[in-house]
């Protein structure tokens, strides 16, 4: 059987690869998990609060893998008749309170640094040192492990690119170490810490951005709504698009309604519907559609008043 085919069949509604192997995913955790604890006891010992940062940073990509486990397991439920769309959602609602809590942990951390820059204490470099090579190693294994599955799907790749962040931020922290160690320059702990808080807040920002746009159906960030109508509009025997909504339910899983008027009162609507699915599937990976057809001699759709009113009002 054909691409377009498959496409035009089944309107794509479920995806019938094998899913993702986690195995690798839950050997990061727990490599994860052995650097945080190890970074926040000789961060606590030494008063090094880049290292305790850094363990929190560790400790959120810990829960973002977590939730990437969680909702690829969770996605594969079926669909019920009281939740007609599946399970999708869930790993958004989980992402959205997960970043929450780390925005109150992180406001702690950056807090008693700020106390700690008028007077900072004196810091064991060396050790600060061999703790974060310890951690880079770890990271880095973690990194390699996740980057053999990356490609399967949006959430394996995200877990991916948490743990490279540690890897990176695990190498600063190893910078910091040697400034200490070579200069004497205790101030620069805290600063580390500042820069790691910062850069772990404006992720979180991101992370809630992205959920709260996903639960309220907003179209999907890396799709421009008027260019997907254009695209509509320029499939043959198209002549109006209305009532075109486009959201996502999952990171892998993006849906797409419209009412398509024809230019032809008997329209081929096999044809119309294959078009317009492969279309969306190839340029904006939407593997969820549902299409309405209208022929030339429909009139104005008096039950629609809803049919995207402010588009009609910008023309």
């Amino acid at each position: 059987m054909s691409t377009e085919r498959k496409i035009a069949l089944g309107h794509n509604h479920n995806n019938h690869e094998p899913p993702a192997s986690l195995k690798n995913l839950l050997f990061a955790m727990v490599i994860n998990g052995g650097i945080v604890v190890f970074e926040m006891i000789f961060g606590l010992l030494i008063q090094s609060m880049a290292l305790i940062s850094d363990a929190i940073h560790n400790l959120s990509d810990i829960a973002a893998m977590g939730f990437s486990y969680w909702a690829e397991r969770i996605s594969r439920r079926p669909a019920n008749e009281r939740k007609t769309y599946g399970y999708h959602k869930f790993e958004f609602i989980a992402a959205f309170v997960n970043s929450i809590v780390l925005s109150v942990v992180i406001a702690f951390v950056f807090w008693e640094t700020l106390k700690r820059l008028t007077s900072p204490p004196e810091i064991a470099g060396q050790e600060m040192l061999w703790v974060a090579i310890v951690a880079l190693v770890g990271n880095g294994v973690a990194t390699l492990l996740l980057q053999k599955i990356s490609g399967r799907n949006f959430n394996m790749k995200s877990a991916w690119l948490h743990s490279l962040q540690d890897a990176l931020l695990s190498l600063g922290v190893i910078v910091g170490a040697l400034l200490i160690t070579f200069f004497g320059w205790p101030i620069i702990d805290p600063l580390i810490s500042m820069i790691i808080c910062i850069f772990i807040a404006r992720e979180i920002y991101k992370i809630i951005r992205h959920t709260v746009n996903a639960l309220i159906d907003a179209v999907p960030p890396d799709i421009d709504y008027v260019e997907v109508r254009n695209d509509l509009l320029a499939i043959p025997c198209v002549a109006e698009v209305n009532d075109l909504h486009i959201w996502q339910t999952g990171a892998a899983q993006r849906l797409l309604s419209a009412h398509l008027k024809s230019d032809m009162d008997f329209p081929d609507t096999e044809t119309m519907i294959n078009a317009v699915q492969k279309m969306l599937i190839t340029k904006y990976g939407i593997n969820h559609t549902t299409i309405q057809i209208l022929p030339a001699s429909a009139g104005e759709m008096k039950y629609c008043n809803h049919c995207n009113a402010w588009i009609k009002n910008q023309e």
